[in-house]
C-alpha cells in the first residue's frame, strides 16, 4: 500500500505539532515554510548583537507538551530545561503603586491582602475558584476536543455538569464579571489584561475568559534559551520520525482533483503531491484567496472589525533603571482602562497611555537581578489591525514610543531604547510576516458569547485540507495552537 503522503504549510506552533504527531504515525511529511526557520509567531530577532524572544514569552499548561512528546515516544524533559516561575509578574502603576502576583496560592493571596486588603484576599481566592472551575468546565469538552457546536458542547459536558457550563457565564463580559469579583480598581485591571491574552477587549470579551486567569495562575515554566527553543525542540521530534522541513518556500496554492485536495504548488513552481494537506497560516488567508480558489472556498475570511488586536513591539538590547523589572512586568495608567480598547477597536489607534508588558529575558524565575548592562527587552504595546489598511505612520509610530516610555517613567521604570540596538515589529510588519491578517495576532478577536464558535474547526469544506494554528480551534496562545495541531492531524488520520 502506497504511504500517505501529508504537506504542512507553515512551521508555526500548530504546524509543528501537526507534522510531529503525523510522522509519529508512519505519514510521510514535508513541511514548507516560506520563512527563514521555524516558529512562526514563535520568532526569534537579534537587537544590538543579542537573539531574544520577539513573539510569545509565556509558558503555561505544560501538560499539552508533555502529551505531545510522549505521543511521539519522547519526554519533553529530555529536549527542553524548563524553570518553574515563582513570581508570575510584577504590575506597576502610574501612581507609583507596585503588586507582585505569585504562582504558590497562600503567597499570592498574602500579596493581595498587603496589596488590597483582607476582604479582597478573600475575593481573590473566590475569584481563584471560580476560573478553576471555568477551565475544568472545558479543558476536555471543548480544549481538548474537536471544535464542537453549543449543542454539542452540552451534550458532551452532560446535563449533570450543566450548571458548571452555565458558571462559565458566556454572556457577560470578562470586565462585568470582574466588577463583581474585586472592588479595587487595580485588581480588576490586572486581571481584565488576561482578555488580550486571545486579542479581545476585556470590555467585549465573555467571563469565559477568565480561564486564562486559571491557566497562569496554575504554573508558568521558563524555558531556557528562550521560547524559540520549544519550536526548535518540535522540530526536532518531528524531523527524528522522519518529517522533511524546507525553509524559503512559498506555498502559492493547494491544488485539488476530483473534488479533495492533491497538493500544493510553490511559488517557485515545484508541485508536491499531498493526500492530506495541514494549514497553518492564519485562517483568514485561506479565504482571502491566498492559497488559491479552491482553497478560499473551505473557509471564509476575517471582517477586518473582527480581527483581534495587533502590536507595537521593541525588541531590544537597552539599559533599564529604576523600577526592578521581574522576567514578566506589566505597567498600567490609573486612569480610564477602557478607554485603551475604545481607541484600538473604535478609533483604530493607540491611546496616549497604554499598557505596557515587558519581558525582560535575563531576569530569573524570580525577582532576580538584571545584568550590568545593557538587558534583552521585549516591549508590547497594543495596537489596532490595520498594518494592511491602514499602516501607522512614522509620526504616530514616534508618538507611541513616546507615550510608552512616558507611562514606564510614571511608573518609576526608565528604559534607554538605542536606534542601533531596537528592532521594531509594527501591525504592518506583522501583516508582511503574516498575511491577510492585518497584524492581528490571535485571529478573530473574542468578543461576545458566540465568538468562540465562529472560529473554524480542524476541518474544512474540501475534503483533505485541514487548518491549525492559533485562529482556528480551540484559540490562540502557545498550548493552544500545539493543541490546535494535534487535533488536525487527528482528524486526518481518523479521516484517512
Amino acid at each position: 500500500m502506497r504511504e500517505t503522503r501529508a504537506v504542512v504549510i507553515g512551521a508555526g506552533i500548530g504546524g509543528l505539532s501537526a507534522a510531529a504527531t503525523l510522522a509519529a504515525r508512519g505519514v510521510s511529511v514535508t513541511v514548507l515554510e516560506r520563512g527563514a526557520a521555524p516558529g512562526g509567531k514563535m520568532r526569534e530577532v537579534v537587537a544590538g548583537g543579542a537573539a531574544l524572544d520577539a513573539g510569545p514569552t509565556v509558558f503555561t499548561m505544560r501538560w499539552v507538551f508533555d502529551g505531545l512528546f510522549s505521543d511521539c515516544g519522547a519526554a519533553l524533559e529530555d529536549h527542553l530545561t524548563l524553570i518553574p516561575a515563582d513570581l508570575l509578574a510584577r504590575h506597576g502603576w502610574s501612581d507609583g503603586a507596585r503588586f507582585d502576583l505569585f504562582a504558590d496560592p497562600a503567597r499570592a493571596r498574602d500579596a493581595v491582602a498587603a496589596f488590597a486588603g483582607a476582604a479582597e484576599a478573600d475575593r481573590f481566592d473566590a475569584f481563584r475558584a471560580r476560573a478553576a472551575r471555568i477551565y475544568q468546565a472545558l479543558e476536555q469538552p471543548f480544549i481538548a476536543a474537536q471544535k464542537p457546536g453549543m449543542l454539542d458542547l452540552v451534550r458532551r459536558v452532560g446535563l449533570s455538569r450543566l450548571g458548571a457550563l452555565i458558571e462559565t457565564t458566556p454572556f457577560q463580559s470578562m470586565a462585568a464579571a470582574l466588577a463583581t469579583s474585586f472592588h479595587d480598581p487595580r485588581l480588576r485591571q490586572l486581571f481584565a489584561r488576561y482578555a488580550t491574552y486571545c486579542g479581545s477587549s476585556p470590555f467585549a470579551a465573555p467571563a469565559t475568559l477568565m480561564l486564562v486567569a486559571h491557566v497562569e495562575l496554575a504554573g508558568v515554566w521558563l524555558v531556557q534559551g528562550g521560547m524559540h527553543r520549544l519550536a526548535r525542540a518540535i522540530e526536532g521530534l518531528a524531523a527524528g520520525h522522519g518529517a522533511v522541513f524546507r525553509y524559503g518556500a512559498a506555498v502559492a496554492g493547494v491544488e485539488t482533483a476530483q473534488g479533495r485536495v492533491s497538493g500544493v504548488r510553490l511559488a517557485s513552481g515545484e508541485r508536491l503531491a499531498a493526500d492530506i494537506v495541514i494549514c497553518n497560516a492564519d485562517a483568514g488567508a485561506l479565504g482571502a484567496g491566498f492559497f488559491g480558489a479552491d482553497a478560499a472556498r473551505a473557509a471564509p475570511p476575517t471582517p477586518r472589525a473582527e480581527r483581534s488586536i495587533s502590536a507595537l513591539v521593541w525588541s531590544a538590547h537597552a539599559r533599564t533603571e529604576g523600577f526592578p523589572l521581574a522576567r514578566h512586568s506589566v505597567f498600567f495608567d490609573t486612569g480610564d482602562y477602557a478607554r485603551e480598547f475604545r481607541a484600538i477597536f473604535d478609533r483604530r489607534a493607540v491611546t496616549a497611555a497604554p499598557t505596557v508588558y515587558i519581558c525582560a529575558q535575563d531576569r530569573g524565575a524570580d525577582a532576580t537581578d538584571g545584568p550590568d548592562g545593557p538587558e534583552r527587552l521585549h516591549i508590547h504595546v497594543n495596537a489596532p489591525a490595520d498594518g494592511d489598511t491602514r499602516p501607522m505612520t512614522k509620526k504616530e509610530i514616534a508618538q507611541c514610543e513616546t507615550a510608552t516610555l512616558s507611562l514606564l517613567e510614571r511608573c518609576g521604570l526608565t528604559v534607554r531604547l538605542r536606534p542601533e540596538a531596537t528592532v521594531l515589529t509594527d501591525p504592518q510588519g506583522f501583516e508582511r510576516l503574516f498575511p491577510a491578517t492585518g497584524g492581528a495576532l490571535f485571529g478573530r478577536a473574542t468578543h461576545g458569547p458566540w465568538a468562540t464558535f465562529r472560529r473554524p474547526g480542524a476541518r474544512t469544506r474540501l475534503s483533505g485540507l485541514y487548518l491549525a494554528g492559533g485562529s482556528v480551534h480551540p484559540g490562540p496562545g502557545v498550548p493552544m495552537a500545539a493543541m490546535s495541531g494535534r487535533l488536525a492531524a487527528a482528524a486526518a488520520l481518523a479521516d484517512r
